[in-house]
């Protein structure tokens, strides 16, 4: 029996029609601004982000490293959730690179709020660090943000003129579970990056949207990060696929994520909020149960899952999932027994 693979949306391959539309892109240079695909990529962004101009990044780490360079670096402060990607899983780069310090703020369930955010401006005294971006990842840990949320961080923000940036890898997401559009959603950000090759699908790449201006900067701090691409049309066209044909359907994968967390919380050992399951990560623990030993039972049940913490387990739906992957994994958690993990 095949294993179901759950620890990632990252795992999504690239189709066989993306595959063709990757091998008849049209290529040009890229560092001279001649790529076709890649300067369509870019429009297209920029207007499905309601943006002036956007850049095709390599990464959504570069996508999230070039706007802490530009809008924060050199000892200037960034506020994140303390959970943010930025924070954890980028190398260090939002200081090792960035210069920027960041301050990890303690919301629950990884949503900023104005309150905390007002609280951690630093006052305007020359001998205290200057609070220099706000940072927002949306959605965090499958959880999208909420509008008022955003509306009172955009007006704290606005007050105290420091700028926002989106982290939005996964706001393709967050804009199918809010019911609000990407435009909507990136209009509280000066700066956003979405991730093609996440649930989207595509193999590499993210987009990074903002002014004519700061686009222009970035493409500088692109290529000094080792960035500037040449024939990466064929990148491009894999992302312009999963666009036209990704966008949509990534309601599945919520529906399927949904479908795995009902099961688990009808078993007597997974405790988890099925509220929380907002997009397609879902997230529980077993009650005094280390998280590796549970990783360990689901994958002789043929399950991959990733533990996040010391006792807590992510499975994540994505592209490549059947509706008879879900249905084996529905039923191997109910044939799961309590005592598998003692």
């Amino acid at each position: 029996m095949n294993n179901v693979d759950l620890r990632s949306d990252t795992l999504t391959m690239p189709t066989p029609h993306m595959r063709e539309a990757m091998a008849q892109a049209e290529v040009g240079d890229d560092v001279y601004l001649e790529d076709p695909t890649i300067n369509r990529l870019q429009e297209m962004g920029a207007s499905l982000l309601g943006k002036e101009a956007a850049l095709f990044v390599s990464s959504g780490s570069m996508g999230n490293l070039i706007p802490l360079y530009i809008q924060a670096n050199k000892g200037r402060e960034v506020l994140a959730h303390k959970d943010a990607h930025i924070i954890h899983h980028e190398v260090g780069a939002v200081s090792g690179i960035a210069s920027t310090l960041p301050i990890g703020l303690d919301t629950p369930k990884g949503i900023l709020t104005s309150e905390a955010i007002e609280e951690a401006i630093k006052p305007d005294l020359y001998f205290m660090t200057k609070t220099a971006l706000i940072e927002i990842e949306n959605s965090i840990n499958g959880i999208f943000y909420p509008k008022k949320n955003l509306d009172e961080i955009q007006k704290v923000a606005t007050k105290h003129n420091i700028p926002i940036h989106i982290d939005g890898a996964r706001l393709w997401n967050a804009s199918i579970a809010s019911k609000m559009s990407l435009k909507e959603l990136a209009s509280y950000g000066d700066t956003v990056t979405v991730c093609l090759s996440k649930g989207m699908g595509a193999p590499v790449g993210s987009i990074l949207a903002g002014t004519q201006k700061f686009i222009n900067e970035a493409r500088v701090v692109r290529k000094m990060l080792g960035g500037g691409m040449r024939h990466a049309g064929i990148l491009a066209a894999a992302g312009i696929y999963a666009i036209e044909h990704n966008y949509e359907r990534l309601e599945v994968d919520h529906v399927r994520a949904y479908t795995i967390a009902k099961a688990l919380s009808e078993t007597s050992w997974a405790s988890l909020d099925i509220e929380d399951v907002q997009t397609n990560m879902v997230f529980f623990s077993v009650e005094n149960t280390p998280a590796q030993k549970v990783v360990d039972v689901f994958e002789k049940h043929h399950i991959l899952c990733m533990n996040t913490h010391a006792n807590v387990i992510r499975l994540v739906t994505h592209l490549n999932l059947s509706d008879e992957d879900i249905d084996s994994v529905v039923e191997a958690i109910r044939t799961i027994k309590e005592e598998e993990f003692m």
